[in-house]
C-alpha cells in the first residue's frame, strides 16, 4: 500500500471530521493559520465556540518540530488534536499533554484513508491571554482597547505593548471570546502583513 502523506490526511480530515463545521455559517475553518506572528502554523483550525487546532503528522513526516508546535498550540488554542500515522503514535502520546485529542490514520480497504478517534480533545488548562491577543491585527487590538479606554495614550506602543494593555482592560475569558469573534469576521486573512 502507498504511504499516507500529509495531503492524504488533510483531505480525509476535511472530508470526514471537519465537513460539518465547513457548512456551519457560525464556524470558520482556516488552513495554515499562523501563531506567534508566523513562528508556527496550525495545519487546520476550526473557529467557533473554541479555537480547535489540528496538527497533521503522517507516516512520511517527522516529529522533530512537535515539541515546539505543542508549546505554541498550548499558549493559544482552546483545544488541539493530533492526526497521526501509526508510525508516530507512541512517540506523540509520550510528548503531548493529556488534553490533546488523538486521531489515528491508516489505510483501509481499497487504499482509502481510515481515521479513528483514539482520545477526544479536552479544554486546554493553560491558555495565555497575550498569545491569544497576538492573533489580532494592530487595528483590531486598538479598536478593542478604545471600547474600554478612549484615552489615545492607551494606543501607544508596539503590538506586544498593546496586547498587554488589552489584558489590562479585558479578562482572559473576554479576550478569548473577542478574538474568536474577530477572526470569524475577517474577510482578508492573507492579504495583510503585520508590523
Amino acid at each position: 500500500m502507498d504511504p499516507i502523506t500529509d495531503s492524504d490526511v488533510r483531505s480525509a480530515l476535511l472530508r470526514k471530521v471537519i465537513a460539518e463545521h465547513v457548512a456551519n455559517p457560525n464556524t470558520l475553518v482556516v488552513e495554515e493559520m499562523g501563531l506567534a506572528r508566523g513562528a508556527c502554523r496550525v495545519d487546520v483550525c476550526v473557529i467557533n465556540g473554541h479555537l480547535h487546532g489540528y496538527e497533521i503528522k503522517s507516516d512520511v513526516d517527522t516529529l522533530r518540530r512537535l515539541p515546539m508546535q505543542q508549546q505554541f498550540y498550548s499558549n493559544v488554542l482552546d483545544k488541539a488534536t493530533i492526526v497521526v500515522g501509526q508510525r508516530h503514535l507512541d512517540h506523540a502520546l509520550e510528548v503531548l499533554p493529556e488534553w490533546w485529542g488523538v486521531r489515528t490514520v491508516s489505510r483501509g480497504a481499497r487504499n482509502a484513508v481510515r481515521m479513528e478517534l483514539l482520545r477526544p480533545a479536552r479544554l486546554n488548562p493553560s491558555v495565555n491571554g497575550m498569545d491569544v491577543a497576538a492573533l489580532l491585527w494592530r487595528d483590531e487590538i486598538t479598536t478593542l482597547i478604545c471600547a474600554r479606554n478612549p484615552d489615545k495614550a492607551a494606543l501607544r506602543g508596539n503590538r506586544t505593548a498593546l496586547c498587554e494593555r488589552l489584558g489590562e482592560v479585558y479578562s482572559l475569558a473576554e479576550i478569548r471570546t473577542l478574538v474568536r469573534e474577530q477572526l470569524k469576521r475577517r474577510t482578508d486573512w492573507r492579504g495583510r502583513e503585520q508590523p
